[in-house]
């Protein structure tokens, strides 16, 4: 489980395809801190740790995860969002996250607010947001501003710009969403009545 609060950034050094299944080496400020078979969330996604060697480490991503993720997508030099499982008996800052990402979804309108930027993203899934609800974006624990139908938008403060690859995002960028878990069972238990 995750809380959707970024611990740092993670650059994308090597990939090596085996079959369906691609073996991704990163390199972070806190490779020395991870221990294999550890959970690390990915830009959201979580892998597991399979190999460690100074400051680069290496996870494998399988057939599913590389279809129903932007790790597919992902090149040498690349950033992605990272953070460790939670800790019991830790506060949860952000809110409940699985790493389990639902959907790839597409920044498609950036405003800029001066003190804040607000980005918009659409996506092509059942899953619905709502206003003031909780959404991940790349792993980032994030409330919904606007929410319309496969559409919502988001605030980002300049501290999350600076410290999450959100600052690399532009039109077309493709991101991981993973919608609030508590709205998923919500809505599968009153099926086409949620609608």
């Amino acid at each position: 489980m995750f809380t959707g609060i970024i611990e740092g950034k993670g650059e994308l050094k090597k990939v090596v395809q085996e079959d369906t299944n691609a073996h991704l080496t990163f390199s972070s400020s806190f490779t020395n801190e991870l221990k294999i078979d550890q959970s690390l969330a990915h830009n959201g996604c979580c892998l597991t740790v399979v190999e460690i060697e100074g400051d680069e480490y290496v996870v494998t991503a399988i057939d599913e995860t590389l279809k129903r993720t932007n790790i597919g997508g992902l090149k040498e030099g690349d950033v992605v969002n990272l953070e460790r499982c939670t800790q019991v008996g830790s506060r949860l800052d952000g809110h409940i996250v699985q790493g389990h990402v639902d959907t790839v979804g597409t920044c498609s309108k950036i405003v800029d607010h001066e003190g804040s930027t607000e980005y918009f993203f659409e996506y092509d899934y059942p899953e619905i947001t709502v206003e003031k609800g909780s959404i991940t974006v790349n792993g980032v624990s994030l409330t919904v501003v606007h929410s319309s139908e496969n559409s919502f938008s988001v605030h980002i403060i300049p501290y999350t710009q600076e410290h999450t690859n959100f600052g690399k995002f532009e039109i077309g960028t493709k991101v991981n969403l993973e919608f609030d878990i508590v709205g998923k069972y919500v809505r599968k238990m009153m099926g086409d009545r949620a609608l």
